[in-house]
């Protein structure tokens, strides 16, 4: 599917691997809206990167908030492109040394924004996408997902998260066979250890450490080395209802 012309939205767009996705799409040539909480951050990269680009601040579990934000990408051009990458992470065991059970709130959070605001993103794309027109091999539209491997490799502490990304990634199959009929394709990115504003908060030698354990590239990942593959599976319009692991050939240990 050609980018040139489209319009996309970029949940967790304002920093990390969201930036990277959108600085890509406007390339491509894409219209694209940036879909953050952060106002600050989203309106300096609006702000750089120009009229191709609008900013919506948005909780991706709210349904008025992500329909605007829709309602705003298609004006500028029709919607053929989601990007989740909107998520929040937790650590802490199910049960801890003092004998004490994981607390629900924080549980039921992590799924909340993880799982529940990437389905509600997908579902209301996916919504728009269906209306229109066909291209010439038939397809309107792609929606592209943000698991991790942790879905896959969840270490100790990791049960909300892990949880939440597994989720994302049993979406993947059934939503894409879902919505085949309308000729809009579901994938799943799950990356490894990337060098995110998150991981940027740790100590140097903790962050180098991580890196080694990587068997090849032995390097953290790069935010755009996620855009490239996004960008791809945009392109390649025989990609459908699968989750690719972008992680070095990690497999994480359980702590």
């Amino acid at each position: 599917m050609r980018i040139e012309g489209a319009s996309a939205v970029v949940t967790g767009g304002a920093s990390g691997l969201g930036e990277a996705t959108v600085r890509r799409l406007v390339a491509a040539g894409a219209k694209v809206v940036v879909l953050d909480r952060d106002e600050e951050r989203g309106a300096a990269l609006v702000r750089e990167l120009g009229a191709a680009t609008r900013f919506a601040k948005t909780d991706v579990t709210s349904e008025s908030d992500v329909q605007a934000a829709l309602t705003l990408a298609q004006s500028l051009a029709p919607l053929r492109i989601a990007v989740s990458c909107a998520g929040i992470g937790w650590v802490q065991r199910t049960v801890n040394k003092e004998g004490d059970p994981h607390d629900l709130k924080f549980f039921t959070n992590v799924i909340t924004v993880n799982l529940i605001g990437t389905f509600n993103v997908m579902r209301l794309s996916a919504a728009v996408m269906a209306k229109n027109p066909p291209l010439t091999d038939g397809e309107r539209g792609v929606v592209i997902n943000t698991a991790s491997i942790a879905a896959f490799d969840g270490q100790i502490g990791q049960s909300a998260y892990a949880a939440s990304k597994a989720g994302v990634v049993g979406l993947t199959l059934p939503a894409a066979r879902d919505l085949s009929k309308a000729g809009i394709r579901v994938l799943t990115i799950a990356p490894g250890t990337f060098d995110t504003p998150m991981l940027a908060l740790l100590p140097a030698e903790a962050r180098q450490a991580l890196a080694v354990g990587i068997p090849f590239p032995s390097r953290l990942g790069q935010p755009d080395d996620f855009a490239r593959l996004a960008l791809h599976m945009v392109e390649n319009s025989y990609l459908n209802g699968e989750t690719v692991r972008l992680d070095g050939a990690l497999r994480m240990p359980p702590k």
